[in-house]
């Protein structure tokens, strides 16, 4: 039945064309030697269950022969320097264009990459403030200027006819050389007369003169300066020859004074001009893009190396209640019979200068919280408590007390900026680039529309600012108006680092490129999901071709082709089940999509709601935009923290509720979020465990059965063999990571790898034991007819019938199932799995672990990431499973059908970044349909 449907709808494909991309005989993985076609320039959804093989198809079959092929066209000196790429396993791919994967990993690790930097919106910047930036004196707040050749010419041509003017430059005597010698040098150059008091005296009259009477006539002694004549004008109606014999003059007289230059007007008034970027005795950098950069150590701050932090005076650490006063012991060290005797002081001498010694630290003005770090002439504060610590440092005691407050805090030099003070001196519209990078994106679009410039600098700047507005523009398309530009790279979750590159892309606007995207709706809000599907569009628009692998219902009604791959998944899947539009999908009998789509299937666990009486409270929550708000968690129940993306839930659950309850648990836990308590049942709680998406296993050994703990009692049944026994094997010579009975020519990976420098590198099956991965004798051990490679190779539903008799193994092996991984083979390599599949390992080594473990929290975020609605049924399940054993569920979700499943719903918002940050419902989710300001309603 399924291949007929398959052959009918193969039918209905649109036929292959020069307009299309043809995949003929894909084997990639798990898929069956399939013939696909994806029409080009249009938005092309491909969807199917979890493990189906739509990764397979779009990254590790069109993608990766789209990059070979450029890879390929490189010469053979290139390639030997690039990652060598393998050839996807596929009988042929036609109509490629040049393809781009946008893939959901954190695509990097290091602090100093950036939004800005990742969207290269902050290299337009640096550019803008090169070119169009004004250089600000600290001191006067005057603009910094240099004088050249055309603004003295414009100066003369501006005084009134008839007036004299006198071009001069300083006499200055050089080390070493008397006066007389000085003068015979300017001779040598030309010059025949200083200019001494106002009047002009020819050098040859003053060289006759004797030593004293030169260095009196000169004035040297008395500082009185005396200067080289270069020219005299009468200002009128200048030629353009004149203009040529003033610029010249006015060239020389820079060129003599090193600089500098005067002009003296009618015998009175001296003008002075100067070609050197300096005012107030201060000497500026003129601004080139380098200076901007914390990237380059020409531009970044020599304290921080461009980290905008250093090792210091944690202030967090310090003061870790902002709620307490001074009085109450808000200052931490500051305790004790002998160290409180600084607070004792401080609080004595508080009355002379009006600070507020019982005022929450929290509610304090700027100038008081600076007042207590910093003191004055005679109150000490923290800083000076600190010098003091580190002055002794030779005594064991002060060394322990210091370290307990060092960490991570911003760089005193550049005040977190990252530039070098110079930098910082430039200023656009009154605002230097350090502030535009902490604007969020859509208060940063606003300022540059209001931003007014002269003439001169819309010219300039015309080209840059267009290319900076239109990435600020896609970044709010896409739901990202919430970030600023310093928001460090390596805090931004999958789908906002995938968003953040597609406004790259965008931004170049490259055309008849393929784009492949995976999953770009995760970590979205249905109300964002829409503006994303916009930009997509634009995408397409622009004649590529969009091809995305997605879950989401309001993406596919969208896409203009769908291809549902299946029919389940791993060596289940690997098929084309259904292509053609979204009516199509519907209207298609053998698409488990369709029927999810068309309603006649539905995610509905009926249940009746569940009690609670027992909770954890988050009180005071105001780390990032959080709005000081006290969230109530329920436990034993599946509790979802919903809102858009942005609103504060990783903030309040991530780096506030997980990192505290560790730390109150006495287990080690990263820097808590500004809060001011967590109170409720803690005690009742025995582990918190977060469950993220992260790899299960980095080595290419590592896989599912034996993250589950499940494959040691395989090799238990191995070893109990008789066979076994007869020849003195134990469970150590069934596994491949030990040397004892792995194949000793492969290492038990069953391949061999070939380097092939500039090529790609070729895996072979291993010759010794034909990709077997043991030794011979140990494959002869059987248990029912089958050796420890078979049962290797067997899927987990398979193995669970298998081995039925042995009821520890099957129990083990049963939680895979449950969380739908039935289908993945037991031996099959962790570094295979998606980012959901790794997640529902980890699950399932949870829900084996039974009841005996005591009252897990669980938190987990997004878990519905990769996840095809038919999976997240199970999900439910496995979840639901969870609170039977008596554990608790924290969920950051956004996906509706387990919204709705939810027994308990907080939602954040109403908006993101600051217009977000507030509790805007917390109750069943049936009741989130009364408030009016909840997206999360609207959509439900």
């Amino acid at each position: 039945m399924l291949k007929e449907s398959v052959q009918k709808v193969k039918k209905t494909k649109p036929t292959q064309n020069t307009d299309n991309i043809l995949i003929k005989g894909a084997r990639t993985h798990n898929l069956k030697n399939i013939d696909v076609v994806f029409p080009r320039n249009k938005f092309i959804v491909v969807t199917g269950v979890s493990g189906s093989g739509k990764s397979s198809l779009t990254i590790d079959t069109l993608f990766a022969e789209g990059q070979r092929r450029y890879a390929e066209s490189l010469s053979a000196y290139a390639r030997q320097f690039m990652a060598r790429m393998n050839k996807p396993d596929v009988d042929y791919i036609k109509g490629l264009c040049p393809a781009i994967a946008i893939e959901q990993k954190v695509i990097t690790r290091t602090p100093r990459s950036t939004v800005g930097s990742m969207t290269e919106i902050y290299d337009y910047l640096r550019l803008l403030y090169a070119r169009v930036g004004k250089t600000i004196s600290p001191i006067s707040g005057r603009e910094v200027k240099k004088d050249d050749v055309t603004d003295v010419v414009e100066a003369i041509k501006n005084l009134p006819k008839n007036t004299k003017v006198v071009i001069l430059t300083a006499f200055k005597q050089h080390a070493r050389r008397q006066v007389r010698e000085e003068l015979n040098i300017l001779t040598q150059k030309g010059f025949a007369r200083m200019y001494i008091n106002r009047q002009p005296a020819r050098i040859e009259e003053l060289l006759e003169l004797n030593e004293e009477d030169l260095k009196q006539q000169l004035q040297i002694s008395n500082g009185q300066p005396a200067y080289i004549l270069i020219d005299r004008i009468v200002v009128k109606d200048f030629e353009e020859e004149d203009i040529h014999r003033i610029s010249d003059s006015v060239g020389t007289a820079f060129y003599e004074g090193e600089g500098e230059m005067y002009l003296e007007v009618d015998g009175s008034k001296l003008l002075h001009f100067s070609n050197k970027f300096e005012l107030d005795g201060i000497q500026f950098e003129e601004p080139v893009p380098n200076l901007f950069s914390f990237n380059n150590p020409y531009g970044a701050c020599p304290v921080c190396e461009g980290f905008g932090q250093v090792l210091g005076i944690d202030p967090d650490l310090v003061i870790p209640d902002k709620k307490a006063s001074v009085y109450d012991g808000a200052v931490a060290p500051w305790k004790g019979e002998k160290l409180g005797l600084w607070r004792e002081r401080f609080v004595k001498a508080a009355a002379r200068y009006q600070f507020p010694v019982h005022k929450p630290i929290a509610d304090l003005t700027e100038e008081q919280y600076e007042l207590l770090w910093k003191g004055n002439g005679t109150v000490q504060g923290i800083d000076d408590f600190f010098a003091e610590v580190e002055q002794n440092l030779y005594k064991v005691q002060y060394r322990v007390l210091l370290s307990r407050y060092r960490g991570k805090t911003a760089c005193p030099n550049c005040k977190g900026y990252r530039l070098r003070p110079e930098a910082l001196y430039v200023k656009i519209g009154g605002k230097h680039i350090g502030q535009l990078c902490q604007m969020q994106v859509k208060d940063l679009k606003e300022w540059f529309n209001g931003l007014s410039l002269t003439e001169h600098q819309k010219e300039i700047g015309k080209r840059i600012l267009l290319e900076i507005n239109q990435r600020l523009q896609t970044l709010i398309d896409v739901g990202l108006g919430y970030l600023t530009l310093n928001r460090l790279a390596n805090s931004l979750s999958g789908g906002e680092s995938q968003r953040i590159q597609l406004t790259r892309s965008l931004g170049s606007n490259l055309t008849n490129s393929l784009y492949i995207l995976d999953e770009p709706s995760i970590g979205l809000h249905s109300r964002d999901t829409e503006k994303l599907i916009k930009v997509l569009k634009q995408l397409r628009d622009l004649n590529n071709t969009v091809v995305v692998v997605e879950h989401d219902e309001m993406i596919m009604r969208e896409a203009d082709y769908i291809i549902d791959m299946g029919p389940l998944a791993s060596h289940l899947g690997g098929e084309v089940i259904a292509a053609g539009n979204y009516n199509e999908i519907v209207a298609n009998p053998n698409s488990l999509t369709g029927k999810y789509l068309s309603g006649a299937l539905t995610i509905n666990l009926q249940k009746i709601p569940r009690k609670w009486t027992k909770s954890i409270t988050v009180e005071g929550a105001r780390q990032n935009n959080l709005k000081d708000i006290s969230v109530q968690f329920p436990l034993n129940m599946l509790c979802v923290v919903s809102g858009v993306s942005g609103s504060g839930k990783t903030t309040l659950v991530k780096q506030i509720l997980y990192p505290a309850l560790r730390k109150l648990k006495g287990e080690f836990a990263d820097k808590v979020g500004a809060h001011k308590a967590i109170t409720g049942d803690i005690d009742s709680i025995t582990q918190i465990e977060l469950i993220d998406q992260n790899p299960i296993g980095k080595s290419s050994r590592s896989n599912p059965v034996t993250y589950i703990k499940a494959y040691d009692e395989i090799r238990d049944v191995f070893a109990r063999q008789p066979l076994s026994k007869m020849r003195g094997f134990q469970a150590k010579h069934f596994s491949f990571n030990v040397d004892s009975g792995r194949c000793d020519a492969c290492k038990g990976e069953g391949e061999q790898v070939v380097e092939m420098q500039f090529l790609a590198d070729v895996h072979l099956t291993c010759e010794v034991c034909n990709g077997k991965r043991f030794k011979e004798e140990v494959l002869e051990v059987q248990y029912n007819g089958k050796n420890i490679y078979d049962i290797l190779e067997m899927s987990v539903d398979d193995a669970i019938i298998f081995f039925k008799e042995e009821r520890t193994l099957a129990k083990a092996l049963q939680p895979l199932q449950d969380v739908g991984l039935g289908y993945i083979k037991l031996g099959q390599s962790s570094d295979t799995l998606s980012g959901g599949e790794a997640q529902r390992v980890k699950l399932a080594s949870f829900l084996g672990k039974g009841k005996a473990q005591g009252h897990l929290l669980f938190i987990f975020d997004e878990p519905t990431t990769g996840l095809h609605f038919h999976d997240i049924n199970k999900l439910l399940s496995s979840f639901y499973a969870l609170i039977e054993q008596g554990h608790s569920l924290i969920v950051i979700e956004h996906n509706t059908d387990v919204i709705k499943n939810a027994d308990w719903l907080i939602d954040l918002g109403p908006e993101a970044g600051d217009a977000g940050g507030k509790l805007v419902f917390a109750g069943k989710p049936a009741d989130i349909k009364k408030v009016e300001e909840s997206y999360t309603g609207k959509f439900l």
